[in-house]
């Protein structure tokens, strides 16, 4: 693991959304997996079942159930959004710990997701944190192409005048997180409190690609936040 004092001169924070800025137990997301299994079931006429395993194929090969729905099926990408998140976002609430660390941290912060931008307003609504993000980049920004493929992280970083060896990534799958230190970026892997099977690209021993690696986002954050006061 590198020092957190490397840490003082970051000058862009990218955060991860679901199961990272919020922790898994909500059940906000398993809602949202959830809904995306019912679409699929829907879609090809077959039960929940059979769409579970045809869902979790399509995020394997494809990066996301969205992406291989595209590739397989032509799904409107819009459609899809508007049905998979329309859950129950009373599961966040507000969190003025993770508010309060984040206002202290110097830099710009952005949100990078493979969900949209509607479903991500509404999360950093409920958590208290909306104001603190200068940017959201999303699927429909990375023109539907999702984490980990490396085109979508030149783009957020063009977008939003990154400098990548002035960057941090926060994410809680870390297999998202080698492009960005291949970009030069320091990468923070947050081990949550999901379904193991969400741990798909966990990093192996011999990966390098992870820099930080935490199961408490915000007591990390803290800890940078205090560095050297």
């Amino acid at each position: 693991m590198r020092p957190i004092a490397e840490l003082k001169e970051t000058e862009s924070w990218i955060f991860d959304l679901d199961n990272t800025l919020y922790p898994a137990s909500t059940g906000l997301m398993a809602e949202v997996s959830s809904r995306m299994t019912m679409f699929v079931a829907d879609l090809l006429d077959v039960e929940a079942e059979t769409a579970l395993v045809e869902q979790k194929r399509m995020f394997r090969e494809h990066g996301t159930t969205l992406r291989g729905l595209m590739n397989d099926h032509a799904v409107d990408p819009t459609a899809f959004m508007a049905y998979v998140h329309a859950v129950d976002y009373d599961l966040v609430g507000k969190n003025p710990r993770l508010s309060s660390v984040l206002r202290t941290l110097p830099g710009q912060k952005i949100v990078y997701t493979n969900a949209s931008v509607p479903h991500a307003r509404t999360v950093l609504d409920r958590l208290g944190i909306a104001d603190v993000f200068s940017g959201i980049f999303d699927v429909a920004a990375a023109d539907y192409v999702p984490k980990p493929n490396p085109r979508p992280y030149d783009v957020l970083a063009s977008r939003h005048g990154i400098d990548p060896s002035r960057a941090v990534m926060v994410e809680d799958i870390a297999h998202n997180l080698e492009p960005a230190a291949a970009m030069g970026m320091t990468t923070v892997w947050v081990r949550t409190d999901g379904p193991t099977d969400a741990y798909w690209a966990a990093p192996s021993e011999d990966d390098d690609y992870v820099h930080h690696q935490t199961d408490d986002l915000i007591e990390w954050l803290e800890n940078v936040a205090a560095y050297d006061r």
